[in-house]
Parts: C-alpha cells; structure tokens; sequence
C-alpha cells in the first residue's frame, strides 16, 4: 500500500470515528434528554394531581349539588300542584256555601217583595170599594 491510500484509510478511520462519536454523543444527549423530560412529565403530574383531585370533588359536589335542586323544585312543583288544588276546591266550596244561602234570600225577598205588593194592591182596591161603600153608608 502506497503512502496515499493509507493517508485516505487514517482520514476515513478518522473520519468514521469522528461519526461515531458524534453519533454517540447524540445518544448520550437524547438518554439526558429524555431523562429531563421524565422527571419534568412526573413533576408536574404530581403538581397537577391535587388540582385533578379538587376538579373531581368540585365536579361531585356540583352534581349533588344539581341533583338537590332538582329535587327542591320538584317538591315545590308538587307544593304548588297541591296549594293551587286546595285553593280551588276552598273557593269552590265558598262559593257553594254562598251562592245557595244567596239564592234562597233572593227567593226570599222576591216572595216578600211579592207579598208586600199584593197587600198594597189589596189595600188600594179596598180604597177605591171601600171609600164608596162607606160613603153610601154614611148618613
């Protein structure tokens, strides 16, 4: 082998070592990096998990809270159903109560008031008869 070639082999070598330490390098700096990148992944999953707990208790109670409500205003639905049937059969019953005393006073006073114009027209005719008769009498 002539002076050249092993010149070109020691620069391949050379050459060949430089890569493989550029290669090795890029490995030992992406195992660094992806350890970095681990711990930063497990710190903040541990700085996030309370806030994920929180979320989960806040999200709980929200839901009981809703369900709660929803249950109050069914039962002031059926408060109001029963408040709003009481109401009407208590008017119903009032005016019941009123309109037959009512009616039967009304009856009352048109008979009374009946009465009360056949003794006048009775009066009135015994009036006209009577003054005459009496007259005819009267000596």
């Amino acid at each position: 082998m002539n002076g050249r070639t092993e010149l070109f082999l020691g620069i391949i070598a050379f050459a060949t070592l430089a890569s493989a330490l550029v290669q090795v390098g890029f490995i030992v700096a992406a195992g660094l990096l992806v350890r970095r990148i681990n711990r930063l992944v497990t710190q903040i999953e541990q700085e996030l998990k309370p806030l994920f707990t929180h979320l989960n208790a806040i999200g709980r109670d929200a839901s009981r809270a809703a369900s709660l409500a929803v249950a109050q205003v069914e039962r002031v639905d059926r408060l109001l159903g029963d408040v709003s049937q009481k109401i009407e059969q208590t008017l119903n019953t009032v005016q019941a109560t009123i309109d037959a005393p009512a009616r039967e006073g009304l009856a009352l006073l048109s008979a009374l008031r009946a009465a009360i114009e056949a003794i006048r027209d009775r009066r009135g005719r015994a009036r006209q008869h009577g003054g005459e008769d009496e007259d005819a009498l009267f000596i």
